[in-house]
């Protein structure tokens, strides 16, 4: 993973590659940000009319290079837009600066180092800035030039281009490396970083590489480096324990489904928090297949679990004072001879029967299986993440996630939540007359209700497998987790990671004692 460091070196003295400075736009054109100071300096106070007779305007996510002037230490200068000039008083936004940190970033592929001269007025600035450049330069090469990038160690492939390697160290300049503050906000956003990162890869392995049996084998390794707790349920606990939602979804595949569950407490915790995850490694759609051009990126569809999983691990490393239970509903969704039929009933680990009208709303059906077995540990909240409908992405787009929940306050929390860590997300209904449409002649419920608010019956299904009394939130990632485009700020393309970051600042809010 690319290194950070905090320099109190200059802009002008430090020695690297490249030196990154932000530049908005302003009212009367570009206008060169704070922390570029030096670097404006050596460019006789006019770099800002150099930039602009290059075609700068320092619009969101621009990036214009142009050689180092005299009395530069690195040879290259990177300007990076950081959108519209804030009004006089007023700092750059944090979203802005990790946008514009990951712009820089992933320009820089190939270089050794970089120096990071954005606005960094305080600690949470410094902790955007090093967050967003550190998610930029990820890239994810496992089956391409045998890992060399993230510590993989795939089988053939082509060689390691160091033209093609991330950015290799970010060194943060105005960081005050002996200010416990800075030092904690760099701590947090390596670690952040690497666990959002660690949840791309997953999200990017080749179905064929990650089945329900290796992602389990992912959080074992995971629980032995990081001191976490590890249950794995193979099919034979699962038919002995009566899930019939994971084998149901599962049966059809070769490779069998597994319930795993991995846990972090702390000695002073006063609150649990369970997490809950669909992971489906992939996702045909089963009988009910998937048609042609909706298949191709359905490796991505164990993202929510990758989150859960990722999220466990970063409050491994940062220490935080909450009890945090996350658990993997791994299955594989494939068409075959054994493969649960349209019109099946599946009896569930609560007990309760469902009719499988569609056998691709198998998400929800592994979902409700962990959601009861999260229940009966009664933790303080349950929150699960799932790419559960493509509803919600006709809702709300590509880049927001949907948040639903039995609680009103609860809903509000983890909407401001993802704001505050830069994700965005939108609160979303539960109406209760849209229930009717489940109902079954056969069984308790359906899988499947209405058409139309198809995103809010999948949340309306899930609160039926909900414990009692329990505060819950589900997360529809459907959109985020996967981003088939160019990349952009510091998305890149493939896994996203999305609700990762989310979730980490709910724990640090309920480790604080402000659940919601």
């Amino acid at each position: 993973m690319t290194a950070l460091t905090l320099s109190t070196s200059s802009a002008a003295t430090l020695r690297a590659d490249a030196v990154v400075v932000g530049v908005a736009k302003g009212a009367k054109g570009v206008v060169v940000a704070p922390g570029a100071e030096t670097v404006d300096k050596a460019f006789g106070g006019k770099l800002a009319a150099v930039l602009e007779t290059l075609g700068a305007s320092g619009a969101e996510g621009e990036v214009t290079k142009l050689p180092a002037a005299d009395g530069l230490k690195a040879p290259v200068v990177l300007a990076v837009g950081l959108g519209d000039a804030p009004a006089k008083g007023d700092g750059f936004g944090h979203e802005a600066l990790r946008r514009a940190a990951g712009s820089a970033a992933r320009a820089l592929t190939g270089t050794k180092k970089a120096g990071f001269a954005l606005p960094v007025e305080d600690a949470d600035a410094a902790a955007a800035v090093s967050e967003g450049a550190l998610l930029g330069a990820y890239s994810y090469a496992a089956n391409r030039d045998n890992g060399a990038a993230n510590g993989k160690g795939g089988k053939g492939g082509k060689k390691n281009d160091a033209k093609s390697a991330p950015l290799g160290e970010i060194a943060l300049l105005g960081g005050k490396p002996r200010d416990k503050e800075f030092k904690a906000a760099a701590a947090r956003s390596e670690a952040l970083a690497a666990e959002v990162n660690r949840a791309r890869d997953l999200i990017n392995m080749p179905p064929n590489d990650l089945d329900p049996k290796t992602f389990a084998a992912e959080a074992q390794a995971a629980a032995k480096e990081f001191g976490l707790k590890v249950e794995v349920l193979d099919e034979k606990a699962l038919k002995k324990g009566g899930y019939g939602g994971l084998l149901g979804v599962g049966q059809g595949s070769q490779a069998p489904p597994r319930l795993v569950r991995i846990a972090y407490t702390h000695p002073k915790a006063e609150k649990t928090l369970a997490l809950v995850g669909k992971g489906i490694t992939y996702d045909s759609g089963g009988i009910s297949l998937k048609p042609a051009g909706h298949n191709e990126t359905m490796k991505c569809d164990m993202s929510g679990a990758a989150a859960v999983f990722a999220t466990v691990v970063a409050a491994a490393r940062l220490g935080l004072a909450v009890n945090l239970t996350g658990w993997l509903a791994l299955a594989e969704n494939m068409p075959s001879g054994s493969a649960t039929r349209p019109g099946d009933v599946l009896t569930m680990y609560s007990g309760k029967t469902v009719e499988v009208l569609n056998t691709d709303a198998e998400g929800r059906l592994v979902l409700a299986d962990a959601l009861t077995r999260a229940s009966e540990e009664s933790p303080d909240a349950i929150v699960d993440v799932a790419t559960l409908t493509g509803a919600m992405v006709l809702a709300l787009g590509n880049r927001t996630f949907g948040i639903m929940a039995n609680d009103d306050a609860f809903r509000t929390s983890v909407h401001e939540i993802a704001e505050e860590a830069g994700e965005q997300s939108w609160p979303m209904p539960m109406p209760s007359e849209l229930r009717k449409g489940m109902d079954s002649p056969v069984a308790d419920l359906a899988n499947m209700g209405e058409r139309m608010g198809g995103g809010l019956v999948a949340g309306l299904f899930l609160k039926e497998f909900v414990g009692e009394g329990i505060t819950w939130a589900h997360l529809d990632i459907a959109g985020p987790a996967f981003h088939e485009g160019a990349p952009w700020g510091y998305t890149p393309k493939g896994g996203t990671g999305s609700a990762v970051r989310t979730l980490v600042r709910l724990a640090e809010r309920t480790a604080a004692g402000d659940l919601g």
